[in-house]
């Protein structure tokens, strides 16, 4: 963060504190959508699938599981693969929390790991080198403990644009998101078996998003899903072919 952007965080921090607050209480809870959070799909080569993270990763903002994230995206990968997936999300989860709760499962293995956290570490002011460093110690988990072949980590979505926040509270939110992305980007590109995802503003359009005016809305849970697909593709003979003795 720049001395000029500090100081007017600063400056403005009695604001952003208030707005912060009338943001809680006035936007409206969406809840987690119905449907199956693990399953198997479609025919061809074994693919072991875990999707986690936050709200986002959930699916909130469509109507059911197929609609969200997960749905899309197992239903783009069965046209090639036996797709054996898992969801593990839940609404306001932080790295921290994600991590916590996969430390206390049994250990399981999974060729492909989706991530979708980082909002909810923005919003509760979680620093940026203690967000790092839990972005690390998930990576090591999924790779040691869940035998994860390849980790696909989201982005985070350009909070500067979101309906459901005032001014200057957007501009200090979307600052720090875009922080937080570009650190979680130089992290993936030092980690062997991740890869970034960064979820662009054609693909986060807030007219696309839900009522709430803070998460996806489906069309942007088909375009998420469509570009996590077309890189898995293109990866899976290598991440399967590890997988043979």
């Amino acid at each position: 963060m720049s001395a000029r952007h500090a100081f007017s965080t600063v400056a403005l921090a009695p604001v952003l504190l208030l707005q912060g607050r009338h943001v809680r209480r006035s936007v409206a809870l969406l809840p987690e959508p119905m449907g199956a959070r693990a399953g198997a799909r479609g025919s061809g080569p074994l693919l072991r699938l875990l999707v986690a993270g936050d709200s986002a990763a959930a699916g909130v903002g469509a109507q059911t599981q197929e609609e969200a994230l997960s749905g899309c995206l197992v239903a783009g990968l069965a046209d090639s693969f036996q797709v054996k997936w898992k969801l593990l999300a839940f609404a306001g989860a932080t790295t921290a929390d994600l991590l916590d709760h996969l430390e206390k499962l049994p250990a399981e293995d999974f060729d492909v790991v989706v991530t979708s956290l980082g909002v909810n570490d923005v919003t509760g002011r979680r620093s940026l080198s203690d967000w790092r460093r839990e972005q690390g110690q998930l990576i090591a988990l999924l790779e040691n403990k869940f035998r994860a072949r390849h980790i696909l980590l989201s982005g985070l979505p350009p909070m500067h644009r979101f309906p459901a926040l005032p001014q200057p509270l957007r501009w200090y939110i979307g600052s720090r998101a875009q922080d937080f992305d570009r650190a979680l980007a130089s992290l993936a590109d030092r980690q062997a078996r991740c890869e970034f995802v960064k979820l662009g503003y054609a693909m986060m359009e807030p007219q696309a998003m839900a009522a709430d005016g803070f998460h996806p809305g489906p069309a942007i849970y088909r375009l998420w899903a469509g570009e996590l697909v077309r890189r898995i593709v293109v990866r899976v003979p290598q991440i399967l072919s590890e997988q043979m003795p």
